[in-house]
């Protein structure tokens, strides 16, 4: 199992969150039960709080409110500790609503919903503990594709395409590399979608199930690309009185 002193750690999905609409007043109070759910592939500890974390730093970007997502981040961790009574008393304190008593799907004050992916409710069944003294290279692993070569187009968020030569085998990390050194872009400014999806630095293009003629989506983090800041100015003495 993760860690429970872990940092609650994430593919992103895009319709997690969308503009205000109506709630009924339906509320119900968080199920103890959490979701059981498959991997495509058998997932790590550390690839699911890489998931995770994913999730967590971009989640605030997309809209809704930044106190609610660490509420409900928070309230994550703490189903994850088995502490059932002060995830509840998180979702209450921050005026979350539960129509189905879950986190899957929830609502704030303002009625904005907030959708979290079942990965950051509770790991796979088929996850791989860390902890075994069995040798790594025993554990599954997806088969690697091909490394037939061929062009990549990905379409920056300032409206740029551009094409790079790649393989199925090919990461995510590697593939940013590659863009850092084409367009000079730092890959800590590069985040990469597919399908509504975030994809991670360890994700393989096979992974993604992307045909050659696709488009990946790679929004650039202008923050990150600021230029330096500037020095601090010298406050200048006082005129002479005249």
């Amino acid at each position: 199992m993760v860690c429970c002193c872990a940092a609650a750690s994430s593919s992103l999905s895009l319709e997690r969150f969308s503009g205000p609409v109506t709630v009924q007043g339906r509320n119900e109070p968080l199920k103890k039960e959490r979701p059981k759910w498959k991997s495509d592939y058998p997932m790590t500890e550390g690839q699911l709080r890489s998931k995770r974390d994913e999730f967590w730093d971009t989640a605030p970007a997309f809209e809704g409110r930044k106190e609610i997502w660490d509420a409900l981040k928070a309230a994550t961790v703490a189903l994850e500790c088995n502490d059932h009574e002060l995830a509840q008393a998180i979702v209450d304190g921050a005026s979350i609503t539960l129509p189905h008593g879950t986190l899957s799907e929830c609502y704030d004050e303002l009625g904005n919903r907030y959708q979290l992916p079942v990965y950051c409710l509770a790991p796979p069944v088929n996850l791989i503990s860390e902890c075994s003294d069995e040798d790594p290279s025993d554990s599954p692993e997806p088969p690697v594709a091909s490394k037939k070569e061929f062009q990549l187009k990905v379409r920056l968020s300032t409206g740029k395409d551009v094409r790079l030569s790649a393989s199925m085998a090919d990461t995510i990390g590697q593939l940013k590399k590659q863009l850092q050194a084409q367009e000079d872009m730092d890959v800590l400014q590069q985040r990469w979608f597919f399908s509504g999806k975030l994809l991670t630095d360890k994700t393989r293009l096979q992974d993604t199930k992307i045909q050659k003629d696709f488009v990946i989506q790679v929004i650039v983090n202008a923050q990150a690309s600021a230029g330096p800041k500037a020095s601090p100015v010298t406050s200048a003495p006082p005129p002479a009185p005249q």
